[in-house]
């Protein structure tokens, strides 16, 4: 067996070994579908503000309001949702005690986290590995201060089981699950509060936390990564995991954009274009083939005019400048959106979203988009709720999200 299996495997083996810790109905793998089905509640929510932002997390999905405030569906088995329970909701439930001055936030695989606007972060649901920062390995059903971390901070970015943060003079903290260096403080010990990302003390503009590994954007254009590398998702053309950042090999300039999903990562360049590598069994880096990459290769047919990309976990997809969604990857829950379960290897349409969309998330096996009208649509898988429009059905195409037409 190669070393890069080994390694993959050890990934998997924590992840099982979390997902048999955890309450029934809570699902703690990409990989593994839950066996049992969880409390489920529909609550219908009707939202006077438009809304900014959204997470697409991997079971559960968040929204930003203009006011300041989160509303999040979906999976609640480690109270992700942040309303106090660990009931999963089918459609938006508010956050406890965030109603107003957020200004960002970020789903993890089964925790979320969000900005406020005093540049404080708060963090709530599970916590085996203290991805919540708050000292401890307690999961919290609403939000908890990360310690140290009450300002000064720009951006937050919520892995599979760590989190990291982008701070005003542009240096990057993490904290959390750390055995393949995902942290970057060159150790491979787990941090219940957050770390300095060795030689990212400035100069960095935006982050983006995968599965096992963090990329950063630097003000030159340039991006580093770090953490588990089996699949070649850090693009220094090796599988060798890195416990502090490296280059991404061809891509020391011209990037404005980067997302990392659990085993790939992708790039938005200057002149509009997508790059990928990583992991690629299903075509989630879109250059045709399902061969995987350690360095970056171009997405078929986006070499322009694409304004915002988003990995998930085995697929991508990316906003065009006409508002239009176009997806790759794995589709076996319909995440692609194209009405279909076929896998695609290039970029496909996202049926009825070829305008008006201002911003795209893709989680676990399902993606939203957030239109100019401030409502909310996804697709794809839907067992939790992820999906927020009242039922459990899996959607190959998009659906609104009960409560957050406008």
């Amino acid at each position: 067996m190669t070393s890069s299996c080994t390694r993959f495997l050890s990934f998997l083996a924590v992840s099982l070994v979390a997902l048999s810790a955890c309450a029934a109905g809570s699902p703690k793998s990409p990989e593994t579908s839950a066996t049992t089905s969880p409390e489920i509640s529909v609550q219908p929510a009707e939202s006077s503000a438009r809304l900014t932002q959204i997470s697409a997390g991997t079971y559960h999905t968040c929204a930003l309001t203009s006011d300041g405030g989160v509303k999040c569906w979906g999976s609640n088995g480690d109270g992700q949702l942040g309303d106090g329970t660990d009931e999963s909701r089918l459609t938006p439930v508010d956050v406890k005690g965030l109603t107003s001055k957020v200004t960002r936030i970020s789903t993890g695989f089964t925790h979320t986290c969000a900005l406020t606007s005093d540049g404080g972060v708060k963090c709530w649901g599970w916590n085996s590995s203290g991805q919540l920062g708050d000292g401890t390995d307690e999961s919290r059903l609403t939000p908890v201060d990360v310690k140290g971390l009450t300002s000064k901070v720009t951006r937050i970015s919520g892995g599979t089981y760590h989190t990291c943060a982008l701070t005003s003079d542009g240096g990057v903290k993490c904290w959390g699950w750390n055995p393949f260096g995902a942290l970057g403080d060159g150790t491979t010990k787990d941090r219940f509060t957050p770390v300095d990302v060795k030689g990212l003390t400035s100069n960095v503009t935006q982050i983006s936390v995968g599965g096992g590994h963090t990329c950063a954007l630097a003000s030159d254009g340039g991006v580093k990564c770090w953490g588990y590398n089996g699949g070649g998702e850090l693009g220094d053309d090796t599988f060798e995991d890195r416990f502090t950042p490296v280059d991404v090999k061809g891509l020391t300039s011209g990037v404005t954009q980067i997302s990392g999903g659990t085993y790939h990562t992708c790039a938005l360049t200057s002149d509009g274009g997508v790059k990928c590598w990583g992991e690629n069994p299903f075509g989630q880096l879109g250059d045709g083939t399902t061969k995987d990459r350690f360095t970056p290769v171009d997405v078929k047919g986006l070499t322009s005019k694409v304004m915002q990309i988003s990995a998930g976990y085995a697929h991508t997809c990316a906003l065009t400048s006409d508002g239009g969604v176009k997806c790759w990857g794995d589709n076996s829950g319909g995440a692609l959106g194209d009405g279909t379960d076929e896998d695609r290897s290039t970029p496909v349409d996202v049926k009825g979203l070829t305008s008006k969309v201002t911003q795209i998330s893709a989680g676990g096996k399902h993606t939203c988009a957030l239109t100019s009208d401030g409502g909310v649509k996804c697709w794809g898988e839907n067992p939790f709720g992820q999906l927020g429009d009242g039922t459990t059905t899996g959607r190959s195409t998009p659906v609104d999200v009960m409560g957050l037409t406008s």
